[in-house]
């Protein structure tokens, strides 16, 4: 069912596990992501960004989430929420659409203009019903870091700022720095899990962890016990789904044109992917299902003869 982001959080927060907040760009990984969470019995965030919008259209992919779930798992809390929205347009856009939870990006400002502008996207969405979560600290891009030894402590998150943040906006979650990163740079050695705890101590919202796609077993560990209920998680499902067609269309010539075995077999590999990360987060088994649509949940690469013949029409 589509269920509060901020529910969501709250009961991982509340029972000391994390959430997997999973970005999806079409109609095959959003499958694969509440495939998994059906398998895992877990409760899941399929995240959106402004750039997935343009390409699949904002209403198309929602809907896509909206009617999967509403379909072939209603057992399952599912949150929609646009990840890293850059300013008042796209919050806009997002909330007349539907979604009940959005992300403003105001890392890259100065704190004050970070403060304003998160304070009035809360002000806009809460009487709206919607959820927003914040970004204190900077979690880097490719570019945007010089090679070398870096300052982490000029990205990472200061706990009594968080606190202030938090105060002065009134954001439902905040998204953190701790030494972590996005896609393929290179993270800081150590995650600054001393600083983690500090905020935690001082802020009541849900903490959240971008870049978290290679963050497992110890460090996930670590980073639940010092207060992150939610792991964003995009790199990982991107390389699975990306390397599963660049494996299947050269091994599998039979089959080269036959866009439904291609996609069926990506789909699987983020379908695997994103149940290790909910064993990961400890999030498996957190809700109740009754049954399994089997029209929905049957293996898609089990194609009939007549399934894999490539269309003539």
């Amino acid at each position: 069912m589509i269920t509060s982001v901020k529910e969501i959080l709250t009961k991982a927060q509340e029972e000391g596990y994390a959430v997997g907040a999973f970005n999806t760009t079409n109609m095959e990984t959003t499958r694969a992501i509440i495939e998994a969470a059906q398998e895992m019995k877990s409760p899941v965030i399929l995240q959106i960004t402004e750039k997935t919008m343009d390409y699949a259209g904002g209403r198309m992919i929602f809907n896509i989430i909206k009617n999967m779930v509403e379909c072939y798992a209603p057992e399952i809390p599912v949150g929609i929420h646009l990840d890293h929205g850059k300013n008042f347009d796209i919050v806009q856009r997002c909330v007349d659409i539907g979604f009940t939870s959005v992300m403003i990006d105001g890392s890259r400002k100065d704190f004050d203009d970070n403060v304003a502008i998160t304070k009035k996207i809360v002000d806009y969405c809460h009487e709206k019903g919607v959820d927003v979560q914040g970004e204190l600290g900077s979690v880097p891009y490719i570019g945007e870091m010089e090679s070398g030894e870096v300052d982490w402590d000029k990205y990472m998150t200061v706990p009594e700022q968080a606190a202030e943040f938090v105060q002065r906006t009134g954001i439902d979650a905040l998204a953190v720095a701790i030494g972590n990163a996005h896609g393929f740079v290179k993270e800081r050695k150590e995650p600054d899990y001393e600083r983690l705890a500090k905020i935690c101590e001082l802020v009541s919202v849900p903490l959240i962890l971008h870049g978290a796609s290679d963050w497992e077993n110890g460090r996930v560990k670590e980073a639940v016990a010092n207060g992150i209920c939610c792991f964003n998680v995009d790199t990982a499902t991107r390389v699975a789904f990306v390397n599963s067609i660049i494996k299947t269309v050269h091994k599998k010539e039979e089959i080269a044109f036959d866009i439904r075995k291609i996609l069926g077999d990506a789909q699987d590999e983020v379908k695997k992917t994103v149940a290790q990360k909910m064993i990961d987060f400890c999030s498996s088994g957190k809700c109740s299902i009754s049954s399994h649509p089997a029209d929905f949940v049957a293996p898609i690469n089990k194609l009939t003869a007549v399934d894999t013949a490539i269309d003539e029409e």
